[in-house]
């Protein structure tokens, strides 16, 4: 990549290893083991505690005095990227009183250990509340020193913005600056960010911006080629206009499992529009044609991977209709794969759950952050088969120029780091993917939650009405209850019930996320009662309000399970933080998503047998059944991700020829 600025410095891409295979992939898995062993927590709880111990050198130091110390370690640290460990500790001292001032924070020992995990490429699993935010701030300054790119990567737009201001004071004392890459940013404002010794930013605006400056490159994106360019010309070569970024050195993640794990299901796909107005007008038909069909007559559907299996004589069914559809596609297997997608549309995406509509157009929802994503449209015709579905004017269809799956992303980097609440039952897989090792850190203080039994029930609407008598009791107790919902559709459907008890309550979901911040900063207070999508699910503070914690604190509640237990668990760290008392349970009925999708037609029956019956088995035989379908739906995850590597890989071995931007790497 380029630099925007001449003074910026630039860096090269690292290229990845091979994954691993057969006897390797045993020794590398063996070796990944190995980096994660229970010893270094402590190591590094000892270091810290050496850290600790040399505070006083700079406690006593004015606040000048603290700036030109501060002054001197940058300056080290620009010349000897690997300054030793002396020098180490010295500067994480340092950095820890400067905290102190700024930030009235004092950094506890357990993250002085997450941040020197951090800054040797580890990945940190603190749990939710321990100051994660203060941990990436502190690391990011020992980056920011290199002179070298610096990013700090976290799920959203709101995040990235509150972590740069909250740790604005720290860099500034530290002699860096700090940049923020938000959606709505412009061209000019995107590079001037970037060109800032720290970058705060998403996962997805950082992906999207490389393969933009990969475009504009052209040719020229091979650094062979730049240099010998730059050599030739006289003064140095022009680069193209408009490059943004300067390179990718370090990155610091946050949430580090939901954007390597959960978000990297699908690649990120430059595109543009162009126009089609056959495909359009065939789409509009596909679906009057597809709204025809039975269902176990003309096709069958597989819930399971989402598929639809179409009968083998509809081709024959259809002959006759088809003429309807305009030019090419009116072919046998053209028509069916139009007809394919409007089934898939109309069967497994629901409005309000996997988007929302407004101003006349379908706005992707998220589904691991309950965001939308109104720069994102399906592929393949997908989109399209939606807007019809709906009666919407139908889109022209995007046309790619450039696409990179995050997993291959990340390994660009030289020096990879993260931090998240739940990453034990990812560990294989971040050491296979990335070579990022995992290792836990212990709480500062003990953990108080309390986490009920899941409620468990056979009728989806006897789950609902169990959840608003708890809302309602806990309501009365005066303690706050935060409710999370996995589509905008339950979100609103709970609020209609509050809504007729005469209950108050505050929504935040995709549709209603003007006040987001004020939501999240209130839900902590008696007698608050906040229903969220997973929007409140990863990196929000809840503080608890005066009175609460005699009351028992924040309780959480799960209307159902996930995919992944991760995202449970990243629910309920929102109750109990750093030593708070607080309380969490999940409700799961037999009708649910997860339990319909991946759990044996005979285990649902045995279930929901002994919840007829009120047998004293029924909630060892439901736990079982939910952890077996999270179980399966992860290992179909894995499956996906693997699959999108894996093409990834065959474009760039089998079209690198090509020159072409997209696979050039």
């Amino acid at each position: 990549m380029l630099t925007p600025t001449a003074q910026s410095r630039v860096t090269d891409l690292r290229v990845p290893d091979d994954l691993t295979k057969g006897i390797d992939a045993h020794l590398h898995s063996l070796l990944g083991k190995f980096r994660r062993r229970r010893a270094l927590p402590q190591g590094m709880m000892a270091e810290a505690e050496q850290i600790d111990s040399l505070s006083s050198q700079y406690s006593d130091l004015t606040d000048q005095a603290l700036r030109d110390r501060l002054g001197e370690f940058s300056r080290h640290f620009r010349r000897f990227h690997d300054p030793g460990q002396e020098t180490l500790h010295a500067a994480l001292a340092a950095i820890r009183e400067a905290a102190h001032r700024t930030l009235g924070l004092r950094a506890f020992p357990v993250q002085l250990v997450g941040a020197l995990a951090l800054h040797r490429g580890y990945l940190a699993e603190m749990a939710t509340g321990e100051g994660k935010t203060l941990v990436a701030g502190i690391s990011a300054v020992l980056a920011g020193w290199s002179g070298l790119p610096c990013h700090i990567v976290t799920v959203n737009d709101y995040l990235a913005e509150r972590d740069a201001k909250l740790n604005r004071p720290l860099y500034e004392w530290a002699g860096l600056n700090v940049g923020v890459v938000t959606s709505n940013l412009v061209q000019t404002q995107r590079a001037e960010a970037y060109s800032a010794d720290i970058t705060c930013t998403t996962s997805k605006e950082l992906l999207a911006d490389f393969l933009r400056d990969r475009l504009r490159l052209g040719q020229w994106q091979n650094s062979s080629r730049r240099h010998i360019r730059m050599m030739l010309q006289r003064g140095g070569g022009q680069l193209p206009h408009g490059i943004v970024m300067r390179g990718l050195h370090t990155a610091i993640i946050d949430e580090a499992d939901s954007i390597l794990i959960d978000e990297a299901v699908t690649p990120l796909i430059i595109s543009q529009q162009r126009e089609n107005d056959s495909l359009r007008e065939a789409c509009e038909i596909a679906h009057r044609l597809a709204a025809e069909l039975v269902v176990d007559v003309d096709y069958r559907i597989n819930r399971r991977y989402k598929e639809i299996e179409l009968d083998d004589g509809l081709a024959d069914k259809l002959a006759e209709a088809r003429q309807q559809l305009p030019g090419m596609w009116r072919g046998r297997d053209r028509c069916l794969e139009l007809i394919r997608q409007a089934l898939v549309g109309r069967e497994f995406f629901l409005p309000e759950k996997q988007y929302v509509i407004q101003d006349g157009k379908i706005v992707i929802v998220d589904e691991f952050t309950g965001r939308m994503m109104p720069q994102r449209t399906w592929r393949q015709g997908l989109h399209q088969a939606i807007e019809a579905k709906e009666g919407l004017d139908v889109s022209d269809p995007s046309e790619t120029l450039s696409r990179l799956s995050f997993q291959r992303f990340f390994r660009f980097f030289h020096k990879l780091s993260g931090m998240t609440g739940t990453a034990a039952e990812a560990a294989g897989e971040l050491w296979h993917m990335y070579t990022l090792p995992v290792i836990a850190i212990p709480t500062n203080r003990p953990c108080l939650r309390k986490l009920y039994p899941d409620g468990i029930f056979l009728r989806e609407d006897d789950k609902w009405q169990a959840i608003e008598a708890e809302i309602v009791d806990l309501n009365r107790q005066g303690r706050p209850v935060l409710v999370g919902t996995r589509s905008v559709r339950n979100s609103e459907r709970l609020a209609a019930q509050l809504e007729t008890r005469g209950l108050q309550f505050e929504l935040l979901n995709a549709v209603r996320h003007e006040q987001e911040a004020r939501i999240i900063e209130d839900a902590g207070r008696v007698d608050r009662v906040t229903i969220a999508t997973n929007m409140a699910g990863r990196g929000t503070d809840i503080k608890l309000g005066p009175g609460v914690t005699e009351k028992g604190g924040l309780h959480v509640i799960a209307t159902e399970r996930h995919e992944s237990g991760r995202i449970d668990r990243q629910l309920f760290g929102r109750a109990a933080r750093q030593g708070d008392p607080g309380s969490s349970r999940a409700f799961v009925s037999m009708e649910d998503e997860l339990i319909m999708r991946f759990t044996p037609a005979t285990v649902r029956r045995t279930v929901a047998s002994t919840l007829k019956r009120e047998m004293p088995a029924h909630e060892r035989l439901s736990g079982r059944a939910i952890r077996m379908a999270q179980a399966k739906a992860q290992r179909l995850a894995y499956k996906q991700r693997q699959g999108v590597l894996r093409m990834d890989t065959w474009m760039e071995d089998s079209l690198s020829f090509t020159g072409n931007a997209e696979v050039d790497v």
